[in-house]
């Protein structure tokens, strides 16, 4: 470092590490910052954007980019944080990619575009695609199934979403048919074909888009632009450009980027973790930050951000590794990892967590610390019984409880025919899911309105419940999955409340062949994997609570009271593991960690590491990891993360933390107003650009300033 590069901006409480130093001194046109997590990625793009307006660059000239909401706003406080002035930093365009693109299409929309931010607004231009679909391709396309409950159209919008964001919507497929186009694009033929009467019904007969739904802006602009970057001319020419989680890449935010970097006076500061790449299903690759920079400017940088500001040097040199990289932590905080194991089943898993949160609370900690992360949904039946049954307020926000999980309501509502009961559902939207769940799992195919007549008839006279099937059912045309639910039906009429609440369950189960009805309702293997899986965890619950059928619908009605009352200040929090990246919690539980669950066999080997590697990096002060007491069973995650090797270098590097760096000098800020700047020049204070305030450089004598001396 020279004089002429010495750093113009001092963030305000912190003292930059040399990798920080190294980034914000930076002046190639393209920097990839490869940031380990925890280490204060959002905070150092902030002091670059800092650096930047201290070089007397406008803040209108410098553009912020993240992928959430979320993200957007933790980017702005970061920028207050660091010293950048309220006012300085609300000139700054900070926003996501998608409201990037918003407001660039806004310019060039003729009239007024729909905004359906939310999926729920979908839902009709879905059914009308849907619609188009049938009347089209109906008779001429094998294997064409169009459904129009509420799994259908999420997954419909799901493999949409997936086309969008890998722009393979773009692809050459017009001299194939629709089957080969389908099989090229690697999507159903049926979601296929909706997509395209979707796209047309959205943009039009090309007067330009009607509406638009989440991520529809982004992929707009991506098109917009054209793979060589040509529409790029209608984009502002920022001077800087920052982003935010690069890991998060897909091709069409990868275009909208390369076409801002582009421009001859833009420079870009990139940060992302190849590590935490696990949104493959929306495009995301490690193949952006790994070579697609690359190839497009061979002349760009790599600075590291190593040590982590989140976790001790504990779980930062097991994670270290874990992913054969170079982690560290210069926090004198003792992250512990504590490991428990369970004898068999997802009732014993479920105790060790409700030990582990036990145990929590008697150290003193607060509950709202505290996180259990699970690789998937139906992994939270146990744990949420568990919960229940100790008394422990929890809360999912983004992951629905399981008593409201599709595949759980059809449960619920076999239960209520059986025992005629379907009143104690006290809530008239689940009455009404509840309805929905018994189409889709008996596969009865019911038109839009008949199913919303339905719902809203059921929902308002629960004692009708029992006349669902019969009432909608077409006996001459019912194929097998119909008869089979007629016959379940038939049964359930003849089971009495004493009954064992397992058996019906499972006989409910194995009558209607619900594992076979998963795998054709969801058309990825997977996601019917889950749906069986928590069919099976509640079945489980059943047999674990000993129950008669009444008892146990009773306590579901209890269950639901639960989960739903008013929350204490003080809830655990559960989650799926891909829904926390991006958080933070001093205590994570990380459940079922066990071959067959986590990682899952059905799913890419790389991207369940990167899972693990997410879930576990989210902990703080202390990380429990639980697994069966049969060691074969037990993920091989763990022993990839060498606790017992790792943990010598931990304590010292430990002890070596204790001992704080020398604090930075300090500059003493001035309340000098515009009119003393020349009393205080003359002083020797200096004018830092960037917080529009004079100051006295470290070792200054400030005794000529006490006048002007700000009082703390």
């Amino acid at each position: 470092m020279n004089d002429t590069n010495a750093p113009r901006f001092t963030p305000q409480g912190l003292q930059p590490t040399p990798e920080q130093t190294a980034i914000q001194l930076a002046q190639n046109k393209v920097v990839l910052i490869d940031a380990n997590a925890g280490a204060a990625k959002t905070t150092t793009l902030a002091i670059r954007i800092g650096e930047a307006l201290a070089r007397k660059l406008a803040p209108e000239q410098i553009l912020a980019l993240t992928f959430t909401p979320e993200a957007r706003d933790v980017m702005r406080q970061r920028l207050r944080e660091v010293g950048i002035p309220h006012a300085t930093a609300a000139r700054i365009a900070v926003l996501t990619f998608e409201d990037f693109a918003g407001q660039m299409l806004a310019r060039g929309d003729v009239d007024d575009v729909q905004p359906c931010p939310h999926v729920r607004q979908l839902r009709k231009y879905a059914l009308q695609a849907i619609a188009r679909a049938g009347e089209r391709y109906a008779g001429s396309v094998d294997g064409l199934d169009l459904r129009t409950h509420n799994i259908a159209l999420s997954q419909f919008l799901d493999f949409q979403l997936t086309l969008k964001a890998t722009m393979a919507l773009e692809a050459d497929v017009e001299c194939m048919g629709v089957e080969d186009a389908a099989e090229l694009l690697n999507v159903p033929v049926t979601d296929y074909l909706v997509t395209m009467e979707y796209e047309r019904l959205r943009l039009g007969s090309g007067e330009g888009a009607q509406f638009r739904g989440p991520f529809d802006a982004t992929y707009d602009l991506a098109c917009a632009l054209g793979a060589d970057g040509a529409g790029a001319d209608d984009l502002p020419a920022y001077r800087v450009v920052v982003c935010d989680e690069l890991h998060d890449l897909n091709e069409a935010t990868f275009r909208i980027l390369n076409a801002l970097i582009a421009q001859p006076q833009c420079f870009f500061v990139g940060a992302g973790d190849k590590d935490q790449v696990i949104h493959a299903r929306l495009g995301a690759s490690d193949t952006f930050l790994n070579r697609r920079f690359k190839e497009a400017y061979p002349q760009l940088v790599r600075y590291p951000l190593t040590h982590s500001y989140r976790h001790g040097p504990h779980l930062a040199y097991a994670m270290a590794e874990f992913k054969h990289k170079a982690v560290d932590s210069r926090l004198p905080l003792h992250t512990e990892i504590r490991q428990a194991h369970y004898a068999a089943g997802a009732a014993d898993c479920a105790a060790r967590v409700v030990a582990a949160i036990g145990q929590w609370k008697r150290d003193g900690l607060p509950l709202d610390g505290c996180a259990v992360l699970i690789r998937d949904r139906h992994q939270s039946i146990a744990i949420e019984n568990a919960l229940m049954q100790a008394g422990i307020g929890y809360r999912t926000p983004e992951m629905a409880g399981y008593l409201q999980r599709d595949e759980i309501l059809f449960l619920r509502g076999m239960i209520a025919i059986a025992l005629k009961d379907l009143a104690a559902v006290k809530s008239y939207e689940v009455r009404t899911a509840i309805v929905e769940a018994l189409a889709i799992f008996a596969e009865v195919e019911l038109s839009p309105q008949k199913m919303e007549q339905a719902k809203y008839a059921i929902g308002k006279d629960p004692h009708i419940l029992g006349d669902f099937f019969s009432a909608y059912i077409d006996r001459e045309q019912q194929g097998s999955a119909q008869r089979l639910v007629t016959d379940t039906v038939a049964y359930l009429h003849g089971v009495g409340p004493d009954a064992s609440a397992a058996g019906v369950l499972s006989a409910v189960c194995e009558r209607m062949g619900l594992e076979t009805a998963a795998r054709r309702i969801f058309l990825r293997p997977y996601d019917a994997s889950v749906v069986a899986r928590s069919v099976a965890g509640f079945v489980e619950a059943a047999a674990q609570s000993g129950q008669t059928l009444a008892q146990f619908w009773q306590a579901l009605s209890a269950g639901e009271a639960f989960a739903t009352r008013k929350r204490e200040r003080e809830a655990v929090l559960i989650e799926c593991v891909a829904n926390a990246k991006g958080k933070e919690f001093a205590h994570v539980i990380l459940p079922f960690l066990e071959t067959g669950e986590f990682p899952q066999p059905l799913c890419a080997r790389g991207e369940e590491e990167n899972l693990f590697y997410v879930a576990a990096t989210r902990a703080k002060s202390r990380l429990t990891l639980l697994s069966p007491e049969d060691t074969a069973r037990r993920s091989p995650f763990i022993a990839q993360m060498k606790l017992a090797s790792s943990a010598a270098a931990a304590d010292a590097a430990l002890a070596r933390n204790a001992t704080p760096p020398p604090a930075a000098p300090t500059r003493y800020y001035l309340t000098a107003t515009f009119h003393e700047k020349e009393q205080v020049k003359a002083l020797g204070a200096e004018y830092d650009l960037t917080r529009r305030a004079w100051f006295v450089p470290p070792g200054r004598d400030l005794q000529p300033f006490a006048r002007w001396l700000k009082r703390v």
